[in-house]
């Protein structure tokens, strides 16, 4: 697939299946994500690859914290079956540096980027994934599950998979009031 292309048709997929990722093709992934922008090298992020029993042990995280924000009964029993929605899920944090010339903003952007190149390897490789977020990502008892610490960002969670579905056809948006041009 064309770099152009892959950029210019990228399109969340959510139903996925077997297979995930797995040897050289992850390896493509993971690597394609430390090569996002990183100023001073600070290399601001973490990744926990989950499949088979880390999805589930994800799956009981948000369930403890369903459970502790008081959601309904739906709400929890739902909680350990969302991490199953796919083979496998890649949780992306800023691991946050302090560092008197990168500010926080610029790590976070910066681990944010990985999470795009991942699924663009990914994508280039012949699998799909969506980018999730939803209040898992803010809540502080999975940033403290999954090991974070108090400045940290959990960026969210790559779910990544096969599908037999092909993505619609994305149309180019008018960026008109989205653009400037300066000359």
């Amino acid at each position: 697939m064309q770099a152009l292309d892959l950029l210019l048709n990228r399109r969340s997929q959510p139903r996925l299946n077997a297979p995930a990722p797995e040897g050289e093709a992850l390896e493509n992934i993971l690597q394609a994500a430390v090569c996002a922008p990183d100023h001073r090298c600070l290399a601001p992020w973490r990744f926990i690859v989950c499949t088979g029993n880390g999805l589930k042990k994800l799956g009981e995280i948000y369930e403890t914290a369903t459970i502790s924000e008081g959601k309904p009964q739906e709400s929890i029993d739902r909680a350990t079956q969302l991490p199953l929605r796919a083979p496998m899920i890649i949780v992306a944090i800023c691991n946050y540096t302090e560092d008197e010339k990168v500010p926080r903003v610029e790590q976070i952007a910066s681990s944010a980027c990985t999470v795009h190149a991942m699924q663009m390897a990914a994508v280039a490789q012949g699998f799909q994934g969506i980018w999730r977020t939803g209040w898992y990502a803010q809540d502080e008892s999975v940033k403290s599950a999954l090991g974070c610490k108090k400045e940290d960002e959990i960026l969210g969670f790559l779910y990544l998979g096969s599908t037999p579905l092909q993505a619609s056809v994305r149309t180019p948006r008018d960026l008109s009031n989205m653009v400037e041009y300066w000359a």
